[in-house]
């Protein structure tokens, strides 16, 4: 060959690999979709619907990763959308895509030599679906697996259903897409990946504070179904809710594409989101904060403040002196909330203002000076230690890796706190029943119930050496499966039952928890309770 033609080839694909590399950022317009190229070192080329936003193709590196048969989208799709593109120039070159419906407008941004997509959700009304996600629809042949909490959410090669339709039995292991969650408060990314050079797909939220259900809420993440890998962004949802849904702007969130491991949320700099024009951005300026020092959490355990109206949620984790200092945060009225772990301890109320900063403190009085006889778990607002409490959030009630439900018996002094259930199922394991010894008859006690959640209208009702406490008005409804679904937390019921005198006496003593309700159910969809701390005292 001569040394022209050798030099030219070697020309040749050096452009060609500068091409792959380097890609042009920008947008054209082609077959009713709008192709957007990030102009990212790993080229990310994306195309979406003018007809409805729906992301119809996403290339990275060159790989299809969009599942053919359903598309990438806002809630189950917009069905249609006026649907423009723009190019601006700020701090960054950005290219914004706006799909308006009328009562939603969804922003996909992208910047320029940034393998992410940048979203944002404004919202007026809840969509007609009953819940506000983000879904994309990936390849499962190129991104198998599931991060962080893997094959947990892995439906593919089901065999047969356990509950509804989104609770599935793979090998012999009960699995569901709603046991991928992670509460908001701990969220920082979660993915989907695969492929030889290990690409991985994130959602990074830098913060929730349009979504409902406050720092431990917890909603459904991944699921590789089979069809179709599917990662989310759960902003509203019917999912166990324990407030009213917030409108206006939820985001950015930002779905990236890497190939440099698992990005952190916190190293997300979002600052310049404001740059591209996106109704319902409030910016550093317009916003306050709120800083103080909480007192009165029981040692060892973690202090959560937070702050909440019908605008807004927000929180913030204490230090070990008890010291907070809450997000930037929307001006308004807040109620304020500090929870030891999530046991609410303290109610208060903080108005916050623009470009200032408010010293507040806040103070528990729940763990008092009382005369505890004996308690059963602590008061942290989580099922945690009972038996059961270490796998449900990751399997089903019915799973065979879960320990027997009982009935059990507990006694007090002896047995292992895995010998009291984390929940009481009305047609599974009712009552509970509790044994201990007094040195002598205490006279009047109180015994107090703390709950997570209550499903069909289920609470707990006493019986004391053969004596009927009262039987507890049915507490708030919640239209929502809850532990088969791998949630615990509820609106937190706390019930405490007067036990007269001459009830209890010297030496031996059984007290039984049994679930009420006016509902029905069967096995673990019958109504339950799952407990928090069961505490005798006076």
């Amino acid at each position: 060959m001569e040394l022209k033609s050798v030099f030219q080839l070697t020309v040749l694909s050096l452009l060609s690999f500068v091409s792959g590399a380097y890609a042009a950022f920008g947008y054209t317009s082609s077959g009713g979709t709008y192709i957007i190229d990030a102009g990212s070192a790993n080229p990310l080329i994306f195309s979406v619907s003018q007809s409805n936003c729906d992301i119809r193709s996403i290339k990275y590196r060159g790989t299809e990763l969009q599942y053919g048969s359903q598309f990438t989208h806002i809630n189950s799709g917009l069905g249609s959308a006026t649907v423009s593109i723009s190019q601006v120039n700020g701090s960054y070159k950005y290219i914004k895509v706006t799909c308006v419906t009328s009562t939603l407008t969804h922003y996909i941004v992208v910047r320029e030599g940034d393998s992410s997509m940048f979203l944002a959700t404004y919202i007026t009304a809840q969509p007609s679906i009953g819940e506000l996600r983000w879904i994309a629809r990936l390849l499962p042949d190129k991104l198998p697996g599931e991060y962080p909490y893997g094959e947990v959410s892995n439906t593919q090669g089901s065999t047969s259903t356990v509950e509804g339709s989104d609770v599935f039995v793979v090998n012999g292991q009960t699995r569901s897409k709603f046991y991928s969650s992670t509460r908001f408060i701990d969220e920082d990314s979660h993915c989907v990946f695969g492929g030889s050079d290990l690409m991985h797909v994130c959602i990074m939220t830098p913060q929730q504070e349009s979504s409902s259900g406050g720092p431990f809420f917890r909603d459904i993440n991944s699921n590789n179904a089979g069809a179709s890998t599917n990662l989310y962004n759960y902003m509203n949802s019917g999912h166990v809710q324990t407030e009213p849904y917030r409108m206006g702007l939820h985001g950015p969130y930002i779905m990236q594409f890497s190939r440099s491991g698992i990005p952190s949320v916190k190293n997300v700099d979002v600052s310049w989101f404001g740059e591209v024009g996106v109704t319902g951005w409030v910016p550093a300026s317009g916003r306050g904060r709120v800083t103080g020092t909480a007192s009165g959490v029981q040692s060892g355990m973690e202090g959560v403040v937070h702050w909440f109206n019908s605008a807004a949620q927000y929180w913030a984790r204490t230090s070990s002196n008890g010291a907070f200092t809450s997000p930037l945060m929307k001006p308004g009225t807040y109620t304020m909330v500090l929870y030891q772990t999530e046991f609410k301890i303290a109610t208060s109320t903080v108005t916050v203002t623009a470009g200032q900063t408010r010293s507040q403190n806040i103070a528990g009085t729940f763990n008092t000076s009382r005369n505890t006889l004996w308690q059963i778990g602590q008061y942290d607002g989580q099922p945690t230690g009972f038996r059961n409490a270490d796998k449900f959030l990751r399997m089903h009630p019915s799973d065979s890796r879960m320990s027997g439900w009982g009935p059990l018996t507990y006694t007090v002094g002896s047995s292992p706190l895995t010998d009291f259930p984390m929940a009481v199922y009305q047609s599974v394991n009712n009552p509970v029943t509790i044994r201990f010894n007094l040195g002598s008859a205490p006279g009047a006690a109180t015994l107090r119930i703390a709950t997570t959640l209550s499903f069909a209208g289920s609470r707990p009702q006493i019986n004391v050496n053969g004596w009927s406490g009262p039987a507890p008005s049915a507490p708030a409804k919640i239209d929502s499966r809850g532990v088969t679904r791998g949630a615990y937390r509820g609106h937190g019921e706390v019930y405490t039952v007067a036990i007269p005198a001459g009830r209890l006496v010297a030496g031996s003593n059984t007290i039984t928890i049994s679930s009420i309700s006016g509902s029905s159910g069967t096995t673990f969809l019958s109504p339950n309770f799952i407990f928090d701390a069961v505490e005798l005292f006076q």
